[in-house]
């Protein structure tokens, strides 16, 4: 075996990171996961705005509890498809906490814009507010992720 000069070594690992990196960078989410989280914002806008508050807090207690179980499978980011699972350190131990906190984020959201159209005058801000939130999630969400996840280094 010939030895490996220092800048062919540098080069080849080099290499494996970028490889490592571009396997890390397509780890995420499924589209269904940001269409089916934006379908229950809507509901949880039209809720909110036509029911008591007993009941849509409960409804939001049970959105809650539904989307954790269908999360907790998904937010380690590594069963993106069926072909590919990759390592926990691969797709990045941070992920999780990055989606928690886009959630958060979006449910400030949805709080502001409701709040807002509802000084305004506007009959049900919450079920507005809703909508528009979720379509920031169904079309947006993927690419919001990509960018929080870049911003965190997860």
């Amino acid at each position: 075996m010939e030895p490996i000069a220092h800048n062919e070594a540098r080069e080849a690992l080099e290499a494996i990171d970028q490889a490592r990196r571009g396997v890390a960078a397509e780890v995420g989410l499924p589209r269904w996961y940001w269409w089916l989280l934006a379908a229950g914002w809507v509901v949880l806008g039209v809720v909110g705005g036509v029911s008591p508050a007993w009941f849509a807090t409960v409804a939001t207690v049970a959105f809650g509890a539904v989307h954790t179980a269908v999360a907790s499978r998904l937010l380690s980011g590594r069963r993106r498809t069926g072909g590919v699972q990759v390592s926990a350190e691969t797709a990045g131990r941070r992920l999780p906490l990055v989606v928690v906190g886009m959630l958060v984020a979006l449910v400030a959201l949805t709080i502001g814009v409701a709040l807002v159209l509802d000084a305004d005058g506007a009959e049900h801000a919450s079920t507005f507010a809703g909508i528009f939130v979720a379509a920031v999630v169904g079309f947006g969400g993927p690419e919001i992720l990509r960018v929080l996840r870049r911003w965190a280094h997860a």
